[in-house]
């Protein structure tokens, strides 16, 4: 049995009306209703195929592929990836920035067949704290889908919410935030300590830049030894987690998939270290060479910013454009972290995947890992500017596996990049305490209906290469890697 596997569709398309009902009527389903255009719903049954899930019963009203995952009574939570309901440009491009509901529709009914019925079934992520979650909602088509199963099956699919609060942004300036109801179960408290992957880098004693204006509140977090996150509860109490992320680049961790994912299920943004402070002469990863002027400035105005002064947040409005102008404007200049050099985000993101792994809503841990299953949405994927910013790839392809860090280390390749390069993906293999990852991530094998992907990780010469986040472009890339034409810009040399 492989390790992954990848199907390929006819067609980079998705179905465009939910709630997604299947081109044909299945052996297996039990909820009516027909969409001839959905090419997605049997990509993700031929995938669970391919991953040899109940293999025996396949094409029989008893085939139950997530059986050995998914029993009677247990609450299963599936995590999309619903960052934001378009690009940052707002011109209304989506397709390809959020998870799409066709392929979630599709997982939920394989876990409703292997929960018979019985048991709860949860959609769950912390978008950006300036998305606009009614049109994400539209979007993803989750109304439909409740509703389908509501007035079929009287089951209710719940859909979670898990941020704590809302801000507006105007031109990249954070204002007014309001709370939000939150996660219904509440939020829990984790300090991995010595099992945190800065306890490594402890020594340095480097000053941490969240996901908010104030520093202060992300380094009490990790300082003296202390390297806690504050996480919603519903994902830590659900018996099984269903990872189903969008295949993109990233601008602080070169992929995000499965394990860059996991950020969503955090209720405290702030408690995320995203960079640290400084050039690396001076032991930070804000900035690839010192940029004193530069850096003292923009401190100095997040300071004023994370006081909530009104007049600060008016004027940071106002000169944000000039002080590109007089800086190099963001798609050009590296800052902020937005480079292969960031030493610190994955550190943060695996720390959390360990958490959701052997965390239980209590605190407490446990003693093997939580059930997993990953199925990667690829059909039209993000490549450049990622995770928000970049522009469509049409590969068609969804992935599938058990282990975020296995399947995360195939789609990074097929992807044309070197996991050897993206330490997010080769240091989920280290073996510690609270393993993610296991085994060689070169040897991980392939499973297809495309020849080119029947083969391990190692030998893979990948037939979809994606263009990196300018900030990492030309550090990750696999050298066999076929080179294709790009109308992408170039970063400066800083």
């Amino acid at each position: 049995m492989s390790d992954v596997a990848v199907w390929k569709q006819q067609s980079a398309a998705y179905p465009l009306d939910p709630p997604f009902h299947p081109a044909e009527q299945f052996p297996e389903l039990r909820l009516s209703g027909i969409d001839e255009s959905n090419l997605v719903y049997d990509s993700v049954r031929q995938l669970f195929r391919l991953l040899k899930y109940d293999e025996a019963n396949y094409g029989t009203e008893d085939w139950n592929p997530l059986g050995w995952l998914v029993r009677p009574g247990l609450t299963v939570l599936i995590k999309p990836n619903m960052v934001r309901q378009e690009t940052l440009d707002n011109r209304g491009e989506w397709l390809h920035v959020i998870s799409h509901g066709s392929v979630v529709r599709a997982v939920i009914d394989f876990v409703y067949i292997a929960l018979k019925g019985r048991g709860r079934i949860q959609v769950a992520d912390a978008p950006q704290g300036d998305s606009n979650m009614e049109l994400l909602r539209q979007r993803f088509g989750i109304d439909a889908i409740q509703k389908a199963y509501r007035d079929q099956f009287q089951f209710e699919i719940e859909f979670l919410d898990l941020r704590d609060e809302i801000w507006n942004d105007r031109n990249g300036v954070m204002g007014d935030r309001r709370k939000l109801p939150g996660d219904p179960l509440g939020t829990v408290k984790f300090d991995l300590g010595a099992d945190s992957c800065f306890r490594e880098v402890d020594y340095l004693k480097r000053r941490y830049y969240g996901a908010f204006y104030d520093e202060d509140q992300t380094n009490y977090h990790h300082s003296e030894g202390r390297h806690e996150y504050v996480l919603a509860k519903s994902p830590l109490a659900a018996d099984v987690i269903v990872s189903v992320p969008k295949l993109k680049t990233h601008k602080k961790v070169g992929v995000t998939l499965n394990l860059k994912g996991v950020v969503g299920i955090t209720a405290d943004k702030n408690c995320l270290p995203h960079y640290s402070l400084g050039a690396p002469e001076k032991n930070g990863d804000q900035f690839p060479a010192k940029k004193r002027i530069e850096g003292s400035v923009v401190r100095f105005a997040k300071k004023r910013l994370a006081g909530g002064n009104r007049v600060a947040v008016f004027i940071a409005k106002m000169v944000k454009g000039i002080m590109y102008r007089i800086f190099g404007d963001g798609k050009r200049t590296i800052r902020a972290g937005n480079w292969w050099g960031n030493d610190t985000c994955w550190r943060m993101t695996l720390d959390l995947n360990r958490i959701l792994l052997y965390g239980n809503p209590d605190g407490s841990w446990r003693e093997t890992p939580k059930p997993y299953l990953s199925v990667i949405d690829g059909i039209v994927g993000m490549e450049g500017d990622g995770p928000m910013g970049g522009i469509p790839k049409h590969c068609g392809i969804l992935l599938g596996g058990k282990n975020p860090a296995v399947v995360d280390a195939a789609a990074a390749t097929i992807m044309g990049f070197d996991c050897a390069a993206i330490p997010l993906i080769n240091r989920s293999f280290d073996e510690l305490r609270l393993p993610i990852g296991k085994g060689n991530w070169r040897k991980i094998t392939i499973t297809s209906n495309i020849d080119e992907f029947n083969t391990s990780v190692d030998e893979l010469i990948s037939p979809m290469p994606f263009l990196a986040h300018w900030g990492w472009r030309g550090a990750i890339e696999l050298k066999n890697a076929p080179k294709t034409p790009r109308n992408g810009e170039e970063c400066d040399a800083v």
